[in-house]
């Protein structure tokens, strides 16, 4: 049994069309394959970051939070022979 598949174009600068081109070649694989390769790994990126955002905003909403001077503070300290501890 085969998923269904759904055809989708998109143009791509020649460049970028090219280096899909010597992927597929070198791994001996398909042009289709390399792009659902590449949309496939961008999605994955896409929905951990959308995650981690929606994760972040839950943390706001709750209080939890880092004052800017702290969070400052600890930064310009990371060089020196006795760096502040992360704040929390």
């Amino acid at each position: 049994m085969t998923a269904a598949t759904k055809v989708l174009t998109a143009h791509v600068p020649l460049p970028l069309a090219n280096k899909v081109d010597q992927m597929a070649l070198r791994l001996e694989r398909s042009r289709g394959w390399i792009m659902k390769q590449a949309l496939s790994a961008w999605i994955a990126h896409e929905e951990e970051r959308d995650r981690l955002t929606q994760e972040a905003l839950a943390d706001v909403d709750a209080g939890q939070v880092i004052d800017h001077q702290a969070v400052q503070a600890w930064a310009e300290n990371l060089g020196t022979d006795q760096p502040l501890p992360a704040p929390r």
